[in-house]
């Protein structure tokens, strides 16, 4: 009886044992790992903005590529720069998750979102001050996800120059082909803004879209088989193009461009 209890005891022990030394382990290895996990994020996302402004170079260096681009943090509510955070280290999405830095979004809410971040990281190609590219993060729900992406306007704050997602769950096959090359092509020189006007107007349609198309310029192929997932594209540039979201940063650019 005693070598039994003796048995169960040690066997205990070596359980508990094991168990503190691979919590000890995995505690470490998650701490040293931390750093290289934080690089390739942020490589990834670097990578991402090249990708949608066209600028990818395969081979070359993503950092010295991404020289070329100036990170700035927006107010959404005034457009203006704020130059008092550092885009470095804002995180835009974390801040849409506390009251301190967003806001419930009251009413409408197209790209369901639930609530608004007061400030957005945007990139600028080239002369910041005369950018010839301005990529926007974007995001809204589709039917199963949040998709999370990047749009790139040409400097004139208006003409798109690509759409791309870096996360999104949707249906492969259906919605998940808003990360299909062939759908993607549709989207440079796209407009989002009618001449003098801050309402966007562009959008996904059924049916096809051609040059005989009215008002192709602002129209894009719905996905086949995913009207929802369509439907969240659209709302989600409807949301993000529009006054709570870049209309007024835009505005600055295509006032110089159009003589609004």
């Amino acid at each position: 009886m005693m070598a039994a209890n003796n048995s169960t005891r040690k066997t205990i022990i070596v359980a508990l044992s094991l168990c503190v030394v691979c919590s000890v382990v995995v505690s470490t290895a998650a701490v040293a790992l931390r750093p290289i996990q934080q690089q390739n994020q942020e490589l990834d996302r670097k990578t991402n903005i090249l990708q949608v402004a066209n600028l990818l170079q395969p081979g070359q260096s993503i950092a010295q590529q991404f020289s070329e681009i100036t990170p700035r943090v927006v107010n959404l509510e005034t457009g203006e720069y704020a130059d008092n955070v550092n885009p470095d280290t804002y995180n835009q999405l974390a801040a849409a998750q506390d009251p301190a830095q967003s806001r419930t979004l009251s009413g409408a809410d197209p790209a369901g979102l639930g609530r608004l971040e007061n400030y957005a990281t945007v990139y600028l190609v080239g002369d910041p001050e005369n950018p010839d590219e301005i990529i926007l993060p974007v995001r809204g729900q589709g039917l199963w996800s949040l998709m999370l992406g990047y749009l790139a306007l040409e400097g004139d704050g208006n003409t798109v120059v690509g759409l791309s997602y870096y996360s999104q769950g949707e249906t492969p096959g259906l919605g998940g082909e808003v990360d299909n090359p062939r759908w993607k092509a549709q989207w440079p020189g796209k407009e989002i803004y009618p001449p003098g006007s801050m309402d966007p107007a562009i959008r996904l349609v059924k049916g096809g879209v051609s040059s005989s198309t009215p008002d192709a310029e602002y129209k894009v192929d719905a996905l086949s088989g995913a009207t929802l997932t369509s439907n969240g594209v659209t709302n989600m540039l409807q949301f993000w193009m529009g006054e709570r979201g870049f209309a007024n940063y835009l505005a600055r650019f295509r006032d110089t461009s159009q003589g609004a």
